[in-house]
Formats: C-alpha cells, sequence, structure tokens
C-alpha cells in the first residue's frame, strides 16, 4: 500500500479540524443531551466510514476491508472504555457540563499517545518478525484475563496514578468550573478536574496496549493502523453522553470483547508461518461476535438492567467552589514581579 505523504498530512489536518470544530461547538460548559451526542456520534461514525469508502475506492477492497476490521475492533474495544470513565466520573461526581471538556482532552492525548504506540509497534515489528508471536500471546491472555474478570471493575480510589498525583501536585478541594489550574493566594493548584484528567488519560493507554495489537492482527499497514484507530477514538465523546445511562446493560459485552481479542491472538499466530485467515472471514466473525453479544445484552436486560450502576461513594471527594471563591480567584498566569498575591497591605509596601 503505496500512501503519498500529503494524504498523511491531508488525514491529521482533517482531523486537528474537526477537533477544532468540536471545541468550538462545546466552548461553553453545558449539559451534552442524549440528541446532541446522537448527531455527533452520526458525524464521526459517517467521516469514519466515508474514509473507509475511499481507501476502498483507492486502494481495493482488501485495504478497505482490512481498514474496516480496524475501526471495528478500535470502536468496540471502546465501548469498555466508556464504562470505565462512567466509574470515573461517577466516582469523583464530575459534574455532567464539565464531562465534555475533560473528555476532549483526554482524547487528544489518547490520539498523541496511539500514534507514537503505532509508530514504536510498526517499528518492532519491520526489525524483530518474531515479536508478532508475542502481540499474539498478549492478546490469548489479555483475551482470557478479560473473560474471567468480566465482572470486575477499576477502583479509583485505589487507583496509583491518583495517588501519585495528589501526593506530588498541590490541589484544592473543590471543581472551579472547567478550570484545570486555578492560582489562589499566590499558588498555582490543580482542580480535581485535571486529576480526573490524569485518570482518564492513563486508563486509556492501558486500553491502547490491548487494543493497538489487537488491530495489528488484521493490517500490517501503518496508515490503516492509525487511521482506523484515530476515527474511531474522535466519536468517543459523543458515544459517551450516548451510552452513558445505558452502560450498565451491555452485561455480555466484555465477555464479546474478550473473545474478539482471543480471535485476532488467534489470527495473528497462525498469518505468521501457518495461514492467513482471509479479511473477510475476519470481519464476519468479529462483527458475529459483537452482534450476538450486544443483542443478548440488550434482551437479557429489556426489563431490568443485571449490571449495576457505576458505583458513587456516600460522599463525594470533591466539591463545587462557591461563588464567593470563584471571585477571589486570581489571574492564572502572572509576568514576574507581580504581587497580586499578596494581601493589600503587603503590596503597598512593594
Amino acid at each position: 500500500m503505496n500512501v503519498p505523504l500529503w494524504m498523511w498530512f491531508a488525514v491529521i489536518g482533517f482531523i486537528l479540524l474537526m477537533l477544532a470544530v468540536d471545541l468550538v461547538a462545546h466552548r461553553r460548559a453545558h449539559v451534552i443531551t442524549v440528541r446532541e451526542a446522537a448527531a455527533w456520534s452520526a458525524v464521526w461514525v459517517l467521516f469514519g466510514v466515508a474514509f473507509g469508502g475511499l481507501v476502498w475506492i483507492l486502494y481495493g477492497a482488501e485495504f478497505g476491508q482490512q481498514y474496516f476490521a480496524g475501526y471495528l475492533i478500535e470502536k468496540s474495544l471502546a465501548v469498555d472504555n466508556v464504562f470505565v470513565w462512567a466509574i470515573i466520573f461517577t466516582f469523583f461526581a464530575v459534574p455532567r457540563e464539565y464531562q465534555h471538556r475533560v473528555l476532549f482532552f483526554g482524547v487528544l492525548g489518547a490520539l498523541v499517545f496511539r500514534g507514537l504506540f503505532i509508530a514504536a509497534g510498526a517499528a518492532i515489528i519491520a526489525s524483530a518478525g518474531w515479536v508478532l508471536y508475542l502481540f499474539a500471546a498478549f492478546l490469548l491472555f489479555t483475551g482470557y484475563r478479560m473473560l474471567r474478570q468480566r465482572d470486575e471493575h477499576i477502583d479509583p480510589a485505589k487507583s496509583r496514578a491518583l495517588q501519585l498525583f495528589r501526593r506530588h501536585v498541590p490541589m484544592t478541594d473543590a471543581f472551579h468550573g472547567q478550570r484545570f489550574l486555578i492560582r489562589k493566594n499566590g499558588a498555582l493548584l490543580a482542580t480535581p478536574l485535571l486529576a480526573v484528567l490524569v485518570l482518564v488519560e492513563v486508563t486509556d493507554i492501558i486500553f491502547a496496549v490491548d487494543s493497538i495489537p489487537a488491530i495489528f492482527a488484521v493490517t500490517d499497514e501503518v496508515f490503516l493502523v492509525f487511521t482506523a484507530n484515530a476515527f474511531a477514538i474522535l466519536g468517543l465523546r459523543a458515544m459517551y453522553f450516548l451510552l452513558a445511562d445505558l452502560i450498565h446493560r451491555f452485561v455480555y459485552l466484555k465477555a464479546g470483547l474478550a473473545l474478539v481479542l482471543i480471535w485476532v491472538g488467534v489470527k495473528m499466530a497462525l498469518k505468521i508461518d501457518v495461514y492467513y485467515i482471509p479479511t473477510p472471514v475476519s470481519l464476519a466473525v468479529i462483527t458475529t461476535i459483537l452482534g450476538i453479544s450486544i443483542g443478548a445484552s440488550l434482551l437479557a436486560t429489556r426489563r431490568t438492567g443485571s449490571r449495576p450502576e457505576p458505583p458513587a461513594p456516600a460522599v463525594p471527594p470533591f466539591r463545587n467552589a462557591t461563588a464567593e471563591e470563584l471571585e477571589s480567584l486570581q489571574p492564572l498566569w502572572r509576568r514576574a514581579g507581580s504581587h497580586d498575591g499578596l494581601p493589600p497591605a503587603e503590596k503597598s509596601m512593594k
């Protein structure tokens, strides 16, 4: 697959343009409605599918199918990521109107980190093809572990990333609107929203460790790996607001995702020296597994959801800042020599 450099720049430019449009459209904090989330989800899916169609037209059916297989894997694994976000937001009692800002920067960071992971993975595979055996074994083990632990979920209170953040970064105990940083009494402080962003970013990196080897099982083309990841990730924010209130109904989805990882692990192990499973077969198997797991979940929970809602602490760990606290905030960035953080009496002495 010969992809000219200008096409890379065109795709990256388009992604940055859409991120800018999304940021402008949500520049004011507000609760994302289901209707708005559905509209944005449709837009992102349309872009992802349209790009796959373009690949199909320009490079043929095989590469088009590889893209769609990778896109489907990344999109389906992202649903489990959505449930983890719901747990984090519920635990920290993050107001719904601030959640989009966290997810926007979380997705932006995810694009950067996944781009680095993809570049590293491609370089490793090119220099040492035997590493595919390790990727295959890792996918099989991850799928098995996910199948056994399908009813277990992360506990944000025990997160080492959160503990390290709170230990080394001065932080206020209150949300201050959409701010990640504030200046109070001359000191620069992180808000709980920044701690939530760090935790979201760390969890996405953990998910990327599973998803990147999985997509390399269906295509060796770095361009397809990157674009399938990018277009799947771009719709994550809208997907979260669309599914956040329904995610507890997908009781069998994690088992389905585990089977998908096991399947792509088997495919990767076989294609090295034994047999290359045709892409249409892989795409059909993945679609069937996901369709059955989602359909069975919705059928099993059509009356009452049997999967518990994300646990919420009895007392939220953080509060919302009062109007007085918000009014007393100092400018975030000060020029050297400024004495804005000093009491009035000390200011007059300077």
